[in-house]
Parts: structure tokens; sequence; C-alpha cells
């Protein structure tokens, strides 16, 4: 039995993720096949007609007034996914693809795009045997959905295109051939449904999402470390503080910041006859950053959710039978929320950048040595550590542009706006992955200064300390240190980092 059976609403998050990254199997379940067949008997119905319809038979985009005879709308459906199979660029990567499939399915299980439940069934079959479409990085514009994208993964329902199976590329004939899978001949409607979705840039912010919901947890635990590091203070993140601007996020990040600083032996030390005033806006203000992202995550789901409930095709199947041409396709929801998301990380990693910088420079750090060496001159210690880190927060702003702004005509003027929800979602990716190595490197200059400090930091960092240095030996001397970054950030994107914390 398959791991997920789903109808058009019942698939979650989490499915997607486990599809996506792992090897969940998935099936169709028999509620969606049934609403699946009553649709497709009104497009069947349409189609005999004689009836000028959209998708049915008619041409596509700019070329809907041209009506098609019935001896040639199974050709029509196939130069279709053909024509649209236009993407250039790098491959995508093969989690996207995975879930856009996926996602693809889960549109047309709920019955309001007219097609067969076969066209569904053989999507499952090609994710559930490994088979992946290659796609390419551009030709997705966000409205009419995610088309060429999407047509370079309906080619393999047809046995036409690249695949990628067990690591390596191979037509798709021979591909299916080899898992026993048969390709599909599509029927009236089934091309334009299977390529006139959002489902790649709703993918992509799922997986993003994932990410985010962790790493923003360990942007908590991290900064926190370096608050002991830096010998800042804890009052700022009291609970009576924190509730007089009772913004969910920032209450869930300051209380995250006060479990890793209980017990710290290093905060106490100072609690009293410390002439400073006040910490920096880095250490104080970081619930108020992180905690503004948190809520951003949180709209951002909300509208990932109700995608997720969403019907988006054209034209689509209303349950009194009638064909309805809409908008449902354009993608400005999941645009916007990728590019919101976005600036939400860009400040994240911009914070942390900061802290960073704090720590390695003698005349701000409270005593440490400059760059965290004990040979300053002869070494130079984490200095360059923060060169990284600045090029990735510099980077992270650009990348905080917003795309969905950047709309431009097309097809003959009749696609006059689209979203640009697919470059939204394809920085945010980038955005995400660049904020995980900044934390990285907090992570490492964090600890580095907590081990010159005496006394002893919190339980939590002493556990994350530890976690780090099993792959990250304290620095005592210059040495490379691409290898130590590289291995900080896969602890933290892999959640590790959070787990070893256990707050």
């Amino acid at each position: 039995m398959a791991d997920i059976s789903f109808t058009g609403i019942s698939l979650t998050r989490a499915d997607v993720v486990a599809v996506a990254r792992g090897e969940a199997t998935v099936a169709l379940a028999a509620s969606a096949r049934a609403a699946m067949d009553s649709s497709r008997q009104t497009v069947e119905e349409l189609a005999a007609s004689g009836e000028p319809t959209y998708g049915v038979s008619t041409g596509f985009g700019a070329l809907a007034t041209s009506f098609i005879p019935e001896e040639r709308r199974r050709e029509l459906q196939r130069n279709l996914v053909r024509s649209h199979a236009a993407g250039m660029g790098p491959r995508v990567e093969r989690e996207v693809v995975r879930a856009m499939m996926l996602l693809r399915a889960r549109t047309l299980a709920m019955g309001n795009s007219g097609i067969r439940p076969l066209v569904v069934e053989t999507m499952l079959a090609l994710l559930n045997a490994g088979v992946t479409p290659a796609v390419h990085e551009y030709g997705s514009l966000g409205a009419s959905g995610d088309l060429a994208p999407l047509a370079h993964a309906a080619l393999a329902l047809i046995g036409e295109g690249v695949v990628e199976l067990e690591g390596k590329d191979a037509e798709a004939a021979v591909a299916l051939a080899q898992v026993g899978i048969e390709p599909v001949q599509l029927e009236a409607k089934e091309g334009l449904a299977l390529i006139n979705g959002t489902d790649g840039i709703l993918g992509m912010l799922v997986l993003a999402l994932a990410d985010l919901e962790m790493l923003l947890d360990s942007a908590d635990i991290v900064a926190a470390m370096s608050v002991e590091g830096l010998l800042g203070t804890d009052r700022a993140f009291a609970a009576d503080v924190i509730e007089m601007r009772p913004h969910p996020g920032q209450a869930v990040s300051a209380a995250n910041m006060r479990a890793v600083l209980s017990g710290s032996a290093i905060v106490s030390s100072h609690r009293h006859d410390d002439p400073r005033v006040q910490d920096a806006y880095s250490l104080r203000c970081a619930p108020q950053v992180t905690g503004a992202a948190r809520d951003t995550v949180t709209f951002a789901t909300r509208v990932a959710d109700n995608e997720m409930r969403s019907a988006i095709d054209n034209p689509v199947v209303t349950g009194d039978g009638r064909i309805e041409s809409g908008g449902n396709f354009h993608g400005a929801p999941l645009g916007m929320a990728c590019d919101y998301l976005a600036i939400a990380a860009a400040e994240v990693g911009a914070i942390a950048e900061r802290r960073i910088d704090r720590m390695l420079d003698p005349a701000r750090s409270q005593g440490l040595p400059p760059f965290l060496t004990n040979d300053p001159g002869a070494s130079s210690g984490l200095m360059i550590a923060q060169y990284t880190a600045a090029s990735i927060a510099a980077e992270n702003r650009r990348l905080a542009a917003p795309a969905s702004v950047d709309s431009l005509p097309t097809s003959a003027m009749q696609e006059d706006h689209v979203s640009m929800g697919w470059g939204a979602a394809r920085k945010l990716r980038s955005s995400v992955a660049n904020l995980g190595r900044l934390i990285a490197i907090e992570l490492v200059t964090a600890a580095q200064a907590i081990e010159m400090r005496e006394p002893a930091p919190g339980p939590a960092s002493l556990r994350v300390i530890e976690l780090l240095r099993q792959t990250v030996p304290q620095l005592t001397e210059d040495r490379v240190l691409a290898p130590d970054l590289a291995a900080a950030a896969q602890l933290v994107m892999a959640g590790e980092v959070t787990a070893a914390a256990a707050i």
C-alpha cells in the first residue's frame, strides 16, 4: 500500500515534503477517482457537441478563437505539451520537480479539470518509480501557471523528453519501459490541464516553509549563544517586557532565547555591577527581528494552505457541469508570499552578520581577542569568516528585491499581466540556503567566543557546542575554514542544532 492516499484537498505540506525529499509513495483515493470521472464526462459531452470550448475544441492563449476539428484534438493536446516545453538554463532540483508533480496531481484530483484518473495515476506511478523529468530554470512567468516547467514534466507522461532515473539521464520512453509504465495518449483538455497550474511555485514555497520553520529556531538558539559570547544580558527578553508588544512571533523567539540562556553562568556572572546600560541592537532586538520573520512565515503558511485546497486550472468544470474560464492560474498570491519570505530571510541573516562582526572586533567584543585567535597578527582566526558572512548577507539583500512587481506581457497581449511567481520562488530558495550559511557562521563564531569565556554557558549552549565539536574542532591555530563552515551549515540545515539544544 502507498504511504499517502490523497484526494484533491487531503494532501498536507508534510506529505509534500515527504514525497519531494524522501521516498514516500502516493496513491489516488477512490473518492478522487469518482470526482474526476464525473467532470470527465462533462468534458466529453462538450467535446462531442461541437460547441467551441477553450482548451477542448479551440487553440490556446491568443489562438483561443481558432476552432479545432475533432479529428485533430489529440494532436492539439500533444502539440501543446511539446510546444510549451521551451525551458532553458540549469536543471531544477529533483525535490522541486517531485513536489511540483505531486501538487499538480493534487489539483487534478479535485475533479474540476475534466481529465481521466488514468493521467493522474500515471503521474503518481512516475513519482513512485523515482522517474524525475528534466525541468529547466527559465520558462515560467507564474501565469498561466508554470507553463514551461509543467510542460517538461508532462512530456514524460507521453513518453517524450529526458528524465532522471537512478541518478542517470535517460530518454523518457526508455525509462518508462524500464519501470513498466505505459505512456499516456492525451485526450481533449488533458494537455492543457497538465500545464496550467502554479504547482512549481507552490512546491518551492512549501519546501521553503519547512526549512524556515527550522532555521528560525536555529537563529534564536545561535543568537542566544552570541549573547553569552558577548557578555550580553537576558533582561531584554523577559516575558513581561516582551508581552508589552504582543506580536506572536516575537514571543516565541524571546521564549527560545530565554530557554537557551537559562542556567547560563556566563550571563549570571555580570548581572550586577556591569557598567553597561544596554546591549547593542543586534543582541537586544534579536526576538523582534526573528519574531517578525516568524509572523511572515505564518502569513505565507496560510497562503500555501489555501492554495493546497484550491483548483488551479483554466478552464474549470464547475459543480453544476459548466466549463468556465477564469484566472485561478495566476500566481500573485504565491509570488508575493515568496517575496515577503525573502525579505524576512534577508533581515534575519543581516542581524546575524552584525553579531558575527561584533564578536570578532576587540573594540566591541567585551574582552575577546581580535578575530577570536590567541595569536593575533601571525594568525587571522575567524576574520575572513565574517567577510564570507558579509558577502552572503549582501546577496540576500539583492534577493529581497521583489520579483512579483516585474510583470511582462506575453501571448500577443492576451496574457498582459503575469505574476513572476516562479522567479520569486527561485530566489527564495537561494535566500533560505544563504540564511542557513549565515546561521552556521554565527554558530562557529559564538562557540569559539563562549569557549574563550569563564564561567560555563547554559546547558543548551553546551549541547550545541558539543554537537559542533564532533565535526568542527575549536580553532587553536589557523587552518582552512571552508570545511568547518560547510560542516556547520550541514548541521544547521539538517535541524541537528535545534535537536541538540532541545529547548
